[in-house]
C-alpha cells in the first residue's frame, strides 16, 4: 500500500519528521493523535499506538489488512527488526497529554482533594501508555 493511501484513512495526520507522522488512532476514540507512523526506506509502514491498541486493531479499523503494511515485493524473511523505529519527537508528544494527567492528579491530590475512582482510573491508564512509549522508544525503564 502506498503510504499516502493509508494516511488518507487517518484523522488529523500531522508529518513529524522524514518519513514520519501521527495521528489519531481509528481503533479507538483518540482525543489527541496517538498513532505514530513511519515508512521505512524498503517500503514498510510502520505504526505504533501509544494508547496500546495492537496492529491488528489499526489496521482493522483503517480497513486494510495486515499485508497492506509491507510492498507487495517485500519478503518477511528479509526484513531486518528496526532498532528505534520510532523517532523520539512523536513518542515525546504522544506521551505529553499522558504526563498531564499525572501532573494534575498529583496537584489535585496534594491539595488535599480525594481521587475519584474514575481519576484513579484514568491515572493507571496513563502510567501504562507513558510505559508502553518509553518501550517503544527502547529504552529500559525497569
Amino acid at each position: 500500500m502506498d503510504i499516502d493511501l493509508f494516511l488518507s484513512k487517518l484523522a488529523r495526520v500531522r508529518k513529524t519528521g522524514a518519513n514520519s507522522w501521527i495521528a489519531c488512532c481509528p481503533a479507538h476514540d483518540d482525543e489527541s493523535p496517538s498513532l505514530s507512523i513511519r515508512e521505512t526506506e524498503d517500503g514498510r509502514i510502520l505504526i505504533h499506538c501509544f494508547a496500546q491498541c495492537s496492529v491488528h486493531e489499526v489496521v482493522e479499523a483503517a480497513g486494510i489488512r495486515l499485508a497492506d503494511l509491507f510492498p507487495s515485493h517485500h519478503k518477511l524473511t528479509h526484513c531486518r527488526p528496526e532498532r528505534r523505529p520510532f523517532p523520539a519527537a512523536d513518542i515525546l508528544r504522544a506521551v505529553a497529554f499522558e504526563a498531564l494527567i499525572v501532573a494534575s492528579t498529583g496537584a489535585s491530590m496534594l491539595a488535599g482533594h480525594p481521587i475519584s475512582t474514575t481519576d484513579r482510573d484514568r491515572l493507571i491508564v496513563a502510567v501504562s501508555r507513558i510505559q508502553a512509549a518509553l518501550t517503544a522508544g527502547g529504552l529500559n525503564h525497569g
